[in-house]
């Protein structure tokens, strides 16, 4: 358990919104197109990680022969046509950030997607102002399971890596957070199943799981 948590980091995508499942459907239509067929391999090795990681982890297990440049622009294109209809807040989203906002912890948001679909997925959702800063994809020269982003995110905040809890859905973003030194909680969903989050210090079922909200009561009264 954290001696102290002193700040909150959250990863974007199947963390606070569903995102993972508009993607899995429109990678699953491109494949189809072309005679493949997504499996449960090709998602687990994209989901958490940069488009241009994800993209060739997509080009090579499914077997595709065009350039993963090409390939990125199309997934894009199709998932930003529906995200803003398709798109919704995971359950205890509002819950938790209200508790937090009632302690005053500084918080941030950490992804492995770019600031331009970050700041448009959070803005949709008047989430914007709730956080200190962003970090992104261009903010990092090595994607997570790396602990670049994390290691930034404690910095930034100006308080020790162990004091910072992260709350994460993929196996790679987890893998990131532990070897960053954070108190790393796995929250897991269908395309990331509790199996695969063998970094997670703590896996809970939703953002206001008991176990999440009694992490911050321990805090708030320290023995």
């Amino acid at each position: 358990m954290p001696t102290s948590i002193r700040a909150v980091v959250f990863d974007l995508d199947g963390l606070m919104f569903d995102t993972e499942a508009l993607f899995h459907r429109v990678a699953g239509e491109m494949l189809a197109e072309r005679g493949k067929q997504m499996t449960t391999e090709i998602m687990r090795a994209m989901i958490g990680r940069r488009a241009v990681d994800a993209g060739h982890a997509f080009k090579t297990l499914a077997g595709l022969d065009e350039p993963v440049e090409d390939l990125m622009v199309e997934a894009k294109t199709r998932f930003m046509a529906e995200m803003d209809v398709a798109v919704h807040p995971t359950p205890g989203l509002f819950v938790l950030l209200d508790r937090l906002a009632a302690r005053r912890l500084p918080l941030a948001v950490a992804t492995s997607s770019r600031r331009s679909y970050a700041e448009r997925l959070l803005g949709s959702h008047g989430l914007l102002d709730r956080f200190q800063f962003l970090l992104t994809a261009e903010d990092v020269e090595h994607g997570k399971p790396d602990p670049e982003i994390y290691l930034k995110a404690a910095a930034q905040f100006g308080v020790p890596a162990a004091s910072v809890l992260v709350l994460e859905d993929s196996a790679a973003g987890l893998q990131a957070a532990q070897g960053a030194g954070t108190f790393a909680v796995g929250v897991p969903h269908e395309h990331s199943p509790a199996e695969n989050l063998h970094a997670a210090a703590l896996i809970v079922s939703r953002l206001d799981d008991p176990a999440v909200l009694a992490l911050l009561e321990e805090d708030e009264h320290p023995q």
